[in-house]
Formats: structure tokens, sequence, C-alpha cells
């Protein structure tokens, strides 16, 4: 038996979720970027040094050919660039100083702006929500899987 209250909660939950995914929506669209776009910047500014492609993908939890095509535009618009990595077979991307300035008049202030409301949290309030949210997500994650692993064995639902 579903209790009615859980229900009204995860209902809640997800609005939340889909509300905080709307504002970021909302603020790349003012900046003129796509979404995977911004992402890759806010990652580039925030992990400090360049990556791979892959280290994108795994970050941002985004297709790689979604990535591959946002990278391709952002270096022909002149935002990135790639250097060569360690085995000197794969590429990394970095900022290029064209990028760098479109960082600090948009990605930048996104980033100060959440830091600013994180702060307006107690340290105590900051641990519980992370701590709720990495409990619920991983929980969600091992649920999912299940999921899914019984859903490609063949126990599929009946649809009508």
């Amino acid at each position: 038996m579903e209790d009615n209250n859980t229900k009204k909660r995860l209902l809640e939950y997800n609005g939340i979720i889909k509300e905080n995914d709307d504002i970021y929506r909302e603020i790349t669209r003012s900046f003129g970027l796509s979404e995977c776009g911004f992402w890759i910047l806010y990652l580039l500014r925030t992990v400090y040094r360049p990556l791979a492609q892959s280290e994108v993908c795994a970050h941002i939890y985004l297709p790689k050919q979604t990535v591959n095509s946002a990278l391709k535009k952002m270096e022909t618009d002149g935002y990135i660039g790639q250097v060569p990595g360690e085995d000197h077979r794969s590429k990394r991307i970095v900022l290029t100083d064209r990028g760098i300035r479109l960082c600090e008049r948009t990605i930048d202030q996104v980033i100060e702006a959440e830091y600013q409301v994180f702060e307006s949290l107690s340290e105590e309030e900051q641990k519980a929500f992370l701590g709720l949210f990495h409990k619920y997500t991983g929980l969600l994650k091992t649920r999912m899987r299940a999921l899914s692993r019984e859903y490609r064995a063949g126990d599929r639902p009946q649809t009508e």
C-alpha cells in the first residue's frame, strides 16, 4: 500500500528538482549558451585543470555525442582549445583567453551566486542537505539499476 503523504512529498521533491533545472536553463538561455556548453564552461571553471572529453561526460552526466557537439561549437567560437594529454594521443580541453573572458561575465557570476546562497545556510543545514541528497541519490541509483536489470532480463511491466 502506497502512503499518500509519501506520494505528496515525492511530488514536491520532483517539483523542486525540475524548478532547479529550470533556474539553470533560464540563466543559460540569458547568457546565449547551450545547456551543455554552460555545464562544460562551469566544469572548467571549477576543476581548474585541462580535462579529457571522457572526464567532461562523467562530470556533467551528458552523452558523449552531445558533449562532442558542444565542444566542437565552443572550439569554433574560440572559447576552448585542446592541448596534448599525458600520452600525446589524448587531448585535453582548456579555456582560451576568449573563453576565460566569457566565463568572467557569465559562469563566474553563477558560481558566486551559488556560493552566496549556500553560505546563507548554516553549516549544519549544509551538511544535512548534502547528506540527505547523497543518501537519496545513492538509494535511487541502486534501485533504478536493479529496475533496469529486471527490465532487460525480460521482467517487463505489462502495457496495454
